[in-house]
């Protein structure tokens, strides 16, 4: 009989709010939501229990918006440790079924089972012991999908919530997935999203049917990942933990203290937050070749826009400015801005020859790369607000008291 690797993937119900009313059981069946910081304005909601989500509590939504949706909400402050020691015993569940595991967050992860007979009987008998094991010895809930691939394991995961299993095979995945809006496929965001609804694309069903050399000139590259994505054909192998994905951009974000209202305000912002992206840069000893930024108004909108560097660069300056220059062309205020995320993309190595031209002053940029790596080592010596630029004086509408970013594993598609 023919065999095929199975693919499961886990994901923890209301993972931070779960791990909360676990550590605190009278917490249980009530509205929870871990939430940031409301005095530094990291106030939003990061996850919340099945009763507040009923009640009409959404990640991602602030502070303030979540207590008028649910004026009995109970806020709870993230504590990252716990988080990672109960993601790191989940794991070690799983470790017990597999050898290859790929985290995807603290709170998924997928799992590789090779030479499975029956998706439909070995898959879902295996799930099933997952999902009890991991409930008795950790209080915990999983949901799981069972697949042929990645993609099809994780919207599985996706269609029921909490504590259940579904099965995506290749005798059903027409029935089962093409039904389901192609915003339940993963890397479908809003935009895309919009995109595609522009071509009458509105399922994932529409997006399999769809002329792939159409996707390909309206979408390029990854027009053609999202059809095999739909289409079941993606190839993706589950990745072991160990794997260190090729760095595909490097990027910072925040949600400001105070909703930003003009543009040097956010000038200001993008260049705090260029400090770290060209450290990590120059870190990983690559170059960005374009500079990508996100904008979240206040009423929680979102937009993205890019666009290339005139060459490659890990200047703080030079990447904030061009973001910058980003902001004033496609934003027009309709409203305030709540936060603010500036990428370094399309990565070279640092050691690439780069194309010079009779424009630009190579003298300046060579200063500016040795000013760059001198205040990297003094920030290294000593602090991050040990020297800074004159313009980042004073009180930033940015927390000062921003934690060490926890490492989370890279996506498999970029």
């Amino acid at each position: 009989m023919a065999t095929e690797t199975l693919i499961l993937h886990s994901d923890l119900n209301c993972y931070y709010a779960s791990v909360e009313m676990n550590e605190h059981p009278e917490l249980r069946g009530k509205k929870v939501a871990v939430c940031g910081s409301t005095e530094n304005r990291h106030g939003i909601v990061l996850t919340a229990s099945y009763p507040a989500k009923r009640s009409g509590v959404k990640t991602g939504m602030a502070n303030w918006q979540a207590k008028q949706a649910c004026p009995d909400l109970i806020m709870v402050d993230p504590h990252y440790d716990l988080y990672l020691r109960y993601s790191k015993i989940v794991r070690s569940i799983y470790k017990r079924y597999a050898d290859c595991i790929e985290p995807f967050g603290m709170d998924e992860n997928w799992i590789s089972i090779p030479c499975c007979k029956s998706i439909d009987q070995d898959g879902l008998k295996l799930a099933e012991d997952i999902r009890k094991t991991v409930r008795e010895e950790t209080g915990l809930t999983v949901s799981i999908g069972v697949s042929f691939s990645k993609i099809f394991a994780k919207l599985g995961s996706d269609m029921k919530k909490p504590d259940a299993i579904t099965v995506v095979s290749r005798e059903n995945y027409k029935d089962t997935a093409w039904k389901l809006p192609v915003s339940d496929l993963l890397y479908v965001g809003p935009a895309t999203t919009r995109k595609l609804a522009t071509y009458n694309i509105h399922t994932i069903g529409d997006l399999a049917n769809a002329d792939p050399n159409i996707l390909h000139y309206k979408l390029g590259k990854n027009g053609i990942m999202l059809w095999h994505f739909a289409n079941g054909t993606d190839c993706a192998q589950v990745m072991p933990q160990e794997y260190v994905a090729p760095v595909k951009s490097i990027g910072h974000g925040t949600t400001c203290v105070r909703d930003l209202e003009t543009n040097y305000e956010v000038w200001q912002v993008f260049y705090e937050l260029a400090q770290d992206v060209g450290h990590r840069l120059r870190k990983h000893e690559i170059t960005a070749k374009a500079v990508q930024i996100s904008v979240r108004d206040k009423d929680l909108g979102w937009y993205q826009w890019q666009m290339p560097l005139p060459y490659p660069s890990q200047s703080p300056y030079e990447i904030a400015q061009s973001g910058y220059a980003l902001f004033r062309e496609h934003y027009w205020w309709p409203k305030p801005v709540r936060a603010l995320t500036i990428r370094g993309i399309n990565p070279g190595r640092e050691s690439d020859p780069v194309q010079t031209d009779i424009f630009n002053d190579y003298a300046v940029r060579d200063k500016r790369r040795r000013l760059d790596d001198a205040v990297d080592e003094l920030r290294q010596r000593y602090d991050n607000r040990i020297i800074y630029p004159a313009c980042l004086h004073g009180q930033l509408p940015i927390a000062q008291d921003r934690c060490e970013t926890v490492p989370m594993p890279s996506p498999m598609y970029q």
